[in-house]
């Protein structure tokens, strides 16, 4: 960057080559086309990135076509009536209604324009109002003013699209080719979203790619690591690439709030919510859901926050989030959202309902899909003051056939985990005691796969135990609770197969009064962190559940997430900004050892890059297990290498330390002989530094400061 100059010295320069500066006007200069001198001007930055999108004020304004054609002496009626419909929708703005005359006729042509205060009111009533029959001969064509030049530009002669040759695009996957097998991760701190890459071998992150206001909220990596999303004012975007990230495709949606990717990478959901007009009107909520690969709009919803409010607690302003639950695996081929006594699913081949109508439940509270095939869990709660018992369903995707029906009794509150292979599904029951006074909890356990679909009834010991967390074991048939009071509940370990019977649940282990409230397996199974979050101020355990025995134990002070990596080698404990200080992350090996601590001030995410399934057949996999030994032959060599190197490096370094303290010893020598003659002078001339040849002597000096002399008055005979 240039050198910033004075005024004074320009008006010096200015003197010597005998310029008088007061008569130059400065405002007129102007520098060659393309030449800036190297001073970056201060309006470039509007210039980058994107260029800014302006309104265009029409986006508020609908077209209505198919209107009564009516003589001038009608005209208030018909536009009364037109009036009073759209009214219904939204805030029409004063003089927001015109209904254009042909100054022949004196008759109205047919359409009027109609402008609402707010483009979201606009788009609603050409939702509720396109295709609205005023009666038989009068249907009446809604359309954005906005889209109306689109429709201008549509040729009259239909002309084949342009063929383009075809250029083959950047391979999204090349991370998973990393020879150390690494992988990698994304944080986000201040203005800065990283990505690197996990180098536990030499005990420190890789950078990968750096990049300031990457996002305006939060970043969020698709399903199978293929994409990292980033949201924005106008909409979201994803990112990625063979050896950086480019941005890949843009998705349009202004106030865009949060986004949810379908299993399989597929589809893109949107959500935004609007403040209405009218004060006394709920939340308008938009949802778009777009194909990943083309930025398509494949459906939108909009509606009320109230219409999107039913099953679940969390969302945005009231919302259940997700409103869509995809099912059917990676295939992305059906999801689903609840609403007041129906469940709507729709297949993604067309975007419609399944059979045109929604699955109708009677007081439906829940749902949720198994995550391998087409089947929805269903809740019903009680009805009827218990006189019609709570319910538990299982529900086959097309057919609508209920595959199982489990009635529960006296039940409070019902909570559904399914097993990541869809193999089983724990439905945890609170019911009421008989004096309704209290609730105690057990388990329903539904095994998907077996015929009829068994269920097994466990309850706890004591009945009374309080449930805090529930994990089913990933790919496994283990799962383990937390239950009791704190701040030292208990933890047990049960499987879903016992050592005589395969068919039913038993009791692994249960270990007495921990410090703990969460659960953490490991994406492979076998391991579990035992963790102490927010009122245990971060207190780890790392559990072997094959060997039930305690690998190590350890903290991590005021962690607020733990995240396993997709391969269940690592694990990552942070601390975000809900608290103001220690913010960072520590990486910690399968078995609790930590690897190495980064600080980051104001650290807000850490997420793991996710891995797609393996291409392996489960024979393969087998046939690897086996012959492990002759596989980990090449990465113990490399091990091996890393740690001579880590070795020789801390060999350098201590080296670099050593020969940095004899420096200065030796400086310290040369300064020490260059000061012995005065110190020889100051000790009288005595000539050895040896302190052990000078015997110490306290010497005390008396030194007379002042003297004065008073004389004082004295009567004889007086004391």
């Amino acid at each position: 960057m240039a050198d910033v100059i004075s005024m004074e010295e320009i008006r010096e320069t200015a003197s010597s080559l005998g310029v008088d500066i007061s008569q130059v006007d400065l405002a007129s200069i102007r520098l060659p086309p393309g030449e800036d001198l190297g001073i970056i001007s201060d309006d470039d930055d509007l210039n980058e990135d994107d260029p800014l999108e302006y309104d265009a004020g029409f986006g508020n304004m609908v077209v209505v076509d198919n209107l009564p054609v009516v003589p001038k002496e009608k005209f208030e009626k018909l536009e009364g009536v037109v009036r009073k419909i759209f009214s219904q929708i939204g805030v029409i703005k004063e003089d927001g209604l015109w209904m254009p005359i042909d100054d022949t006729t004196q008759k109205t042509l047919g359409y009027c324009f109609i402008e609402y205060n707010t483009p979201q009111e606009a788009e609603l009533a050409k939702e509720k109002t396109h295709n609205y029959k005023l009666d038989r001969s009068h249907i009446f064509a809604v359309n954005m003013f906005d889209d109306i030049e689109k429709f201008m530009k549509v040729p009259d002669e239909w002309a084949p699209p342009e063929t383009k040759p075809y250029a083959p695009g950047e391979n999204l996957q090349q991370w998973l080719t990393d020879e150390k097998a690494r992988d990698q991760f994304v944080i986000r701190s201040g203005t800065d979203t990283e990505v690197l890459w996990n180098d536990a071998r030499h005990l420190k992150p890789e950078p990968v790619y750096k990049r300031s206001f990457w996002t305006e909220s939060f970043v969020q990596w698709s399903p199978l690591g293929t994409y990292l999303a980033t949201v924005h004012r106008q909409g979201a975007a994803v990112w990625g690439g063979a050896s950086t990230f480019n941005r890949l495709m843009r998705y349009a949606h202004p106030q865009v709030k949060i986004i949810d990717f379908s299993p399989g990478e597929r589809y893109l959901v949107t959500y935004s919510s609007h403040e209405p007009s009218n004060p006394r009107d709920t939340h308008r909520v938009v949802l778009n859901i777009f194909d990943v690969r083309t930025g398509k709009v494949m459906r939108d919803f909009k509606g009320s926050a109230d219409e999107f409010a039913v099953g679940g607690t969390g969302g945005v302003t009231g919302v259940s989030w997700p409103v869509f639950r995809w099912g059917g695996g990676k295939d992305d081929k059906y999801f689903a959202r609840i609403g007041k006594n129906v469940i709507s699913v729709y297949e993604t081949e067309t975007f419609t309902l399944i059979d045109k109508k929604s699955i109708k439940v009677d007081n439906v509270m829940d749902f949720s899909w198994s995550p391998t095939e087409p089947i929805l869990a269903l809740f019903v709660p009680e009805l009827g003051g218990g006189n019609q018992p709570a319910r538990v369903s299982l529900v086959q995707i097309p057919s609508k056939e209920e595959l199982r029906q489990k009635n529960l009794f006296s039940v409070s509150d019902c909570k559904m985990y399914w097993q990541s292979n869809g193999d089983y599904l724990a439905v945890k029951v609170d019911r009421y005691t008989k004096t309704k006074k209290s609730t105690y909890t057990g388990f329903e356990l539904f095994r998907i796969k077996e015929r009829d679909i068994p269920i097994e009834v466990l309850e706890l010991e004591n009945k009374n135990d309080k449930i805090i967390a529930f994990a089913w074991e990933p790919k496994g048939h283990r799962f383990a609770v937390i239950h009791g009071d704190s701040p030292r509940p208990d933890i047990s370990f049960y499987s879903m197969r016992s050592t005589h019977n395969a068919g039913r649940v038993s009791k692994l282990a249960t270990l007495k009064g921990k410090q703990a409230n969460a659960l953490f397996w490991s994406p492979a199974g076998r391991f579990i962190i035992l963790a102490g979050l927010k009122g245990f101020n971060g207190q780890l355990e790392f559990y072997n559940v094959d060997e039930l025995e305690t690998m190590a134990a350890a903290e991590h002070f005021m962690a607020t997430d733990i995240e396993w990596d997709p391969t269940g080698r690592y694990v990552a404990t942070a601390v975000t900004s809900v608290h103001e200080m220690e913010n960072g992350f520590n990486i910690w090996s399968f078995n609790g050892k930590l690897l190495y601590r980064i600080l980051k001030d104001h650290f807000f995410q850490f997420l793991w890059r996710p891995r797609p399934p393996s291409f392996l057949s489960p024979e393969k996999e087998e046939e690897i297990a086996k012959n492990l030994k002759k596989y980990s032959k090449k990465y113990e060599a490399e091990d091996q290498d890393v740690s001579l190197l880590l070795s020789e490096q801390d060999r350098e370094k201590r080296k670099m330390l050593k020969d940095e303290w004899e420096r200065w010893v030796s400086e310290w020598k040369r300064l020490h002989e260059e000061e012995r003659l005065e110190r020889q002078r100051l000790r009288d001339g005595e000539a050895s530094d040896e302190e052990e040849e000078y015997e110490a002597k306290e010497v005390e000096v008396e030194e007379l400061l002042d003297v004065s002399e008073e004389i004082l008055s004295f009567d004889f005979g007086q004391e």
